[in-house]
């Protein structure tokens, strides 16, 4: 695993998708410190996201799928950069992977931290309507990836939405 520290990496903008009955953004800011892992991600590309290119101090929008409303409801920090998904091993998780091991292990995850709860959440009908955000990974056709990087731009579009200010490092 990379080592990078955060004063020298550059800041960076996800987008991290789950579905509310899984894991909410009430969840996470119902967690100790308001902080959790981001396990369960069983996609070799989002993993390879998690592992390599996702460090400490990046910033999230925390995505709610498969479940009305679907939108952005929130933003994160990253606390913790990619390690194994200590899930995989777990033969009682629903996320246990019998071909990883901790030796070599196959997924990863990262910890963030809730920094805001939007006030409404952002929706896709929304994002739709606007120049820059009708642009974004999660808006084109076909597109499941569960970590998807996010521009600068869209990072300032969902805040103008939202009607806050972006947060930064």
């Amino acid at each position: 695993m990379k080592s990078i520290s955060p004063a020298n990496h550059p800041l960076r903008y996800w987008l991290f998708k789950s579905e509310p009955s899984a894991f909410s953004i009430d969840h996470l800011a119902k967690s100790p410190q308001r902080t959790a892992p981001w396990d369960g991600v069983r996609n070799y590309q989002a993993r390879n996201f998690l592992r390599d290119d996702v460090q400490v101090g990046d910033l999230v929008l925390f995505y709610h799928s498969r479940e009305e409303p679907l939108g952005i409801f929130g933003t994160m920090r990253v606390v913790q950069a990619g390690y194994p998904d200590f899930t995989a091993f777990d033969p009682q998780s629903k996320y246990y992977d019998g071909k990883s091991n901790p030796a070599q292990p196959r997924w990863y995850m990262v910890d963030v931290k809730l920094i805001e709860k939007f006030s409404a959440p952002i929706t896709r009908e929304q994002l739709q309507q606007d120049e820059v955000t009708s642009q974004m990974l999660v808006m084109k056709r076909g597109m499941r990836l569960s970590i998807q990087p996010v521009s600068p731009a869209e990072w300032q579009a969902i805040h103008r939405l939202a009607g806050i200010e972006a947060p930064v490092r």
